[in-house]
């Protein structure tokens, strides 16, 4: 999990998250790669959180 430094920002990326463009919607939506489930969905990208597939992590 990112670090939350209580200044409104966070050091470090949000770990099982990862975030993927629908344009359909024309949203960026937030998944849990544990369980795949869609969690979020906005305009703009989420802060933090990893585009696409991770291939930071397996």
């Amino acid at each position: 999990m990112a670090k939350n430094t209580g200044e409104g920002w966070s050091i470090g990326s949000v770990r099982n998250w990862s975030q993927t463009y629908n344009p359909q919607n024309d949203t960026w939506m937030k998944r849990d790669t544990d369980t795949g489930r869609f969690m979020d969905g906005k305009d703009i990208p989420h802060k933090g959180v990893a585009k696409g597939p991770d291939k930071r992590r397996k």
